[in-house]
């Protein structure tokens, strides 16, 4: 096996025992409380990390973009759901091939989305499974929780589709000022979850489905009585915003960006072959920091495209040459950066991992 040393910086790693590990646990807690675990596929973008959600007892993936289900369906994953909007010609296009080649369901929030999608399909002959998506506090995409009777009833009467449930992202809990505060803000956004769908049963619909997903709630949210599935997707991984949020340690963060300091000019002030363009520019929860170093007293302050600016008040300065592993503040996009990954050992490369169906 090959040293982390001896690879090109900047490199992207995986550790391994951590990613089993946090994949394990997270399907132990889904299984023990009967709720199904449909993983979110943009945090890894990596089959090798998919089939072992699959394997730990997954039921299937979340996919963001169209480039995820293609990837997928090619690779045998039969039971998709694409939570986004599926909008605008191309879209509406691929949602009708991807249906015929099974198993993927559609979110939609609005007539207005669903009505290019219904006539399409009704023309093709393909009935489209969609989950009506809900605002249970973030207000990205999803119905206001009052307006859901009627536009469930809207979409659901449309030719060509066909109601299985409902669908949220709680990410307005990365917001909450503390972790209690965050576990029953997922509580309820659960609560408001099942109540919505046992609604709309009542209404004659058949809510198969009431699915929920961020890792913030992973550990509330999805338990609420009611609700069917969860989608984490972090979890895999976990990050520096994890870190902060309460949602993991740092011995759970499994992905690590390794670079060499190549610069000491300036004293307390190294600079390191990582910039934006290995860390990505997402701070989110971490203004002023790039990363988080495994070093104590260095910060990871700023960065350019291929540069990254350390503050460095350890008792041993970096010098030219030294390694540091980042974990990146937002593991999502970090990914999203890369083509390929390094699974290891301790500090024994296994095997290199590609990334797939990135922008």
């Amino acid at each position: 096996m090959t040293s982390i040393a001896d690879l090109p910086t900047p490199a992207l790693l995986v550790d391994l025992d951590r990613l089993e590990r946090n994949i394990a646990r997270m399907a132990a807690a889904f299984a023990g409380a009967g709720v199904g675990l449909r993983p979110h596929t943009k945090t890894s973008k990596c089959l090798e990390v998919v089939r072992r959600q699959l394997d730990a007892g997954a039921l299937g993936m979340t996919c963001s973009t169209p480039a995820e289900v293609a990837w997928l369906q090619a690779a045998g994953v039969t039971d998709l759901l694409w939570a986004h909007a599926p909008v605008g010609p191309p879209k509406v296009a691929f949602v009708i091939d991807a249906v015929r080649r099974g198993g993927l369901t559609v979110a939609l929030d609005s007539e207005e989305a669903a009505a290019p999608l219904s006539a399409a399909a009704s023309a093709a002959g393909v009935t489209v499974p969609f989950v009506l998506e809900i605002n249970t506090g973030h207000a990205r995409l999803g119905v206001d929780p009052e307006r859901v009777p009627q536009v469930a009833a809207r979409l659901a009467a449309r030719p060509g589709l066909r109601l299985r449930g409902l669908l949220t992202h709680e990410g307005h809990l990365a917001t909450q000022p503390d972790r209690p505060t965050l576990e029953a803000a997922g509580r309820t956004a659960g609560e408001l979850m099942a109540r919505l769908a046992a609604g709309l049963r009542a209404d004659g619909h058949a809510m198969e489905v009431v699915s929920v997903g961020s890792t913030p709630g992973a550990t509330s949210t999805p338990f609420a009585a009611g609700v069917t599935e969860g989608r984490p997707g972090t979890y895999v991984y976990f990050d520096a915003n994890q870190m902060r949020l309460g949602s993991c340690t740092i011995d759970d963060c499994a992905l690590t960006v390794l670079a060499r300091v190549v610069s000491v000019q300036r004293a307390g002030r190294p600079i390191i072959d990582a910039g934006i363009k290995a860390m990505s520019s997402d701070t989110i929860a971490a203004a002023g920091s790039v990363g988080l170093v495994d070093r104590p007293g260095v910060a990871f302050v700023d960065a350019n495209e291929e540069h990254g600016f350390l503050a460095d008040a350890g008792d041993r300065p970096l010098v030219v040459g030294d390694l540091v592993r980042i974990i990146p503040n937002h593991a999502c996009g970090t990914t999203n950066m890369w083509s390929h990954l390094y699974a290891v050992r301790g500090d024994q490369v296994v095997e290199r991992w590609e990334i797939s169906a990135r922008y």
